[in-house]
């Protein structure tokens, strides 16, 4: 079994609006469940052996517009959130990822070193992240605090905007050139990351809110959760000059196991095959190079193939890598290598 370490996933989410129903998150991850995508049976059934975990707070007001006669949509962008209930609703799915690693659930994971002691030691290695950061504030007081609580990741915004930039909207076909990019503080929270080495995920941003962050950064350009923009041209995905940025700056790109950026028409249906996730990963690597691809599933977050199911499916996708003829040291660094390089690199660590 090859082990994965995974660029992105939405369990807190889950964790969250089931505590809010009454039901035991550290319970629901250590036993297992029937919903979403991630537990640790599951896990450890498909070699998941850790990953970035969000802290994500939910849009109220987004519902998904439907494909008109052409396949098309557009969604509108959720609105702005106010940054008060925002911090309350982060901090409680930051104390869940305290409570499961001190319940020995997972392992809340700080440094590389801590993620391949956890991985070797076989307890899952989640790493803090933050998609969206409506909760920190422009005066960046928060950061420091979730940052001493375990945050090494995040991204200024998910897809609507607030006071650090612009998000792009869930749309097909459609540039992701819909907005501007950073604001004042979006420039000021990107350099206090660099400062504080915390990783700048650029999955959500609209394009020139992804130049900025190059143009400022002193890290290299990572977008956990996203694919190819020439194969599925959602606003969401990368385009090949946001492509060849990210391969000159030797950073990383996650792939996305959400069908609607997967398929050729933009939809969300489960019934899209493995065989358009490799496409994805052959056009990654032909354009960036093999130490700049990686997975970024968006468990408990999207619509997935069905023939990976959940998190217990992942080894289905690593046999397809072999069967197309990916060798076993390529296959080593897409599951996990080329994560634990990038993200030894953003947190200034060295020998990791």
């Amino acid at each position: 079994m090859q082990l994965v370490f995974d660029g992105h996933n939405d369990v807190l989410l889950r964790l969250w609006t089931h505590e809010r129903d009454g039901n035991d998150p550290v319970a629901e991850f250590l036993n297992g469940t029937t919903s979403g995508h991630i537990d640790g049976p599951r896990a450890r059934q498909g070699g998941l052996a850790g990953g970035l975990c969000a802290i994500y707070v939910p849009s109220g007001d987004l519902v998904f517009a439907d494909p008109d006669q052409n396949g098309h949509y557009e969604t509108p962008l959720a609105a702005p959130l106010d940054r008060l209930p925002s911090l309350g609703v982060a901090t409680e799915m930051a104390a869940i990822a305290l409570r499961l690693d001190k319940a020995g659930a997972w392992r809340l994971c700080r440094t590389v070193k801590d993620i391949r002691n956890a991985m070797a030691s076989g307890v899952f290695a989640a790493v803090m992240h933050m998609e969206g950061c409506e909760a920190i504030g422009p005066d960046l007081s928060a950061l420091e605090v979730f940052h001493a609580a375990g945050l090494r990741s995040l991204g200024p915004v998910w897809s609507r905007h607030n006071v650090f930039g612009h998000g792009v909207p869930f749309a097909f076909p459609m540039s992701p050139d819909t907005a501007p990019g950073l604001t004042s503080a979006g420039f000021q929270l990107v350099r206090e990351c660099n400062r504080l080495g915390i990783m700048i995920d650029l999955s959500h941003i609209t394009e020139k809110g992804f130049w900025d962050v190059a143009r400022t950064t002193d890290q290299p350009l990572v977008a956990t959760h996203s694919n190819v923009h020439a194969l599925t041209p959602v606003a969401r995905n990368l385009t090949d000059k946001q492509l060849d940025a990210i391969r000159e700056s030797k950073g990383l790109i996650g792939l996305n196991y959400a069908t609607a950026m997967l398929r050729p028409d933009g939809r969300s249906e489960g019934d899209t095959p493995i065989r358009d996730m490799i496409r994805h990963i052959n056009y990654l690597v032909d354009r960036v190079g093999i130490d700049c691809v990686a997975l970024g599933s968006d468990f408990d977050g999207a619509t997935i193939p069905e023939e990976i199911g959940d998190a217990a499916g992942n080894q289905k996708l690593i046999a397809a890598l072999r069967d197309v003829g990916y060798g076993e040291e390529d296959r080593r660094k897409l599951a996990s290598e080329n994560w634990l390089r990038i993200l030894a690199s953003a947190w200034g660590e060295k020998n990791a």
